[in-house]
């Protein structure tokens, strides 16, 4: 076995975020390294090889394996296999933040196709359907009338995986153009930013545009809650606000990409060095 290195960062993929992270890591002189997990393996019953792991593998199944096999071994991961797996599905995050009393969209879940159109009935429309997992907003779809969820659900129905066929569905909220998105690193909101865009869906990746949003008690208080409920202590938690103004809890991402937010933000605050000092943080409560 190779000697323990201080700090691993697990990634399939190094995008603008894990650089930002690796260099702050460098910038320091922290030992570290970087583990690609699709080449990554692990045997059953090794124990301390990696004492502290910063999990930003992008694939749901990988993260969540690779974390519970590194915590089984003795390794802080963070985010847990238990906050990866809470964060990687939406319905047993809507089921947290409000086990959690946190104010969201009125929330339901079909078992069958059949019974989300059943469901929308209570609901009412305009509505939307999600995947249980997923991001940048793919395979989101607005239903506006019951036409157009029954032809949204019989391709739901004809699906192969039974996975694929559960059906999570919310109210629409008439948001003003643009959501909130708000980094909690150690249970402190470091900073959030309004994503704007003309579609309704307001992903960075499908083109929104990122600008300061202030932080506001209301605002950092809600996202620090929301990533307490699913036990992300580095998260991304995206907040829409209803015709009245009032702050929902639209979800939380456990491997959350912050260029976007870091633009916007300029030389204010390095994100990446916050994660960093956490990490330092957890190292240091480890060896006491």
């Amino acid at each position: 076995m190779s000697p323990a290195e201080p700090f691993v960062v697990l990634a399939s993929r190094v995008g603008a975020s894990e650089k930002r992270i690796l260099e702050a890591l460098s910038r320091r002189g922290i030992a570290h390294r970087h583990i690609d997990s699709r080449t990554w393996w692990h045997p059953l019953g090794d124990r301390g090889a990696h004492p502290i792991v910063l999990n930003r593998e992008i694939g749901l199944a990988r993260a969540t394996y690779a974390a519970e096999a590194l915590e089984a071994a003795g390794s802080i991961v963070v985010n847990s296999a238990r906050a990866t797996a809470l964060c990687g599905d939406k319905w047993r995050t809507s089921a947290a933040l409000v086990e959690a009393g946190l104010p969201t969209p009125r929330t339901a879940l079909g078992l069958t196709p059949e019974a989300a159109l059943t469901a929308l009935e209570s609901i009412g429309y305009p509505a939307v359907v999600k995947p249980l997992q997923g991001s940048w907003g793919r395979l989101v779809s607005a239903l506006p009338d019951r036409q157009t969820a029954e032809t949204v659900l019989e391709y739901v129905a004809a699906l192969p995986s039974p996975q694929a066929r559960i059906v999570y569905l919310q109210e629409w909220i008439a948001k003003p153009g643009r959501d909130i998105r708000v980094i909690v690193v150690g249970g402190e909101a470091l900073a959030a930013t309004y994503r704007r865009s003309e579609h309704w869906r307001t992903n960075v990746a499908r083109g929104a545009v990122s600008e300061l949003c202030p932080m506001t008690p209301d605002i950092a208080k809600l996202a620090v809650r929301a990533a307490q409920a699913v036990e992300a202590e580095i998260a991304g938690v995206d907040l829409i606000e209803d015709g009245t103004g009032e702050l929902l809890v639209l979800e939380v991402n456990h491997g959350v990409e912050f260029s976007g937010l870091q633009q916007a933000l300029g030389d204010a605050v390095s994100v990446a060095d916050r994660i960093v000092e956490f990490l330092l943080e957890k190292s240091r409560s480890c060896s006491e």
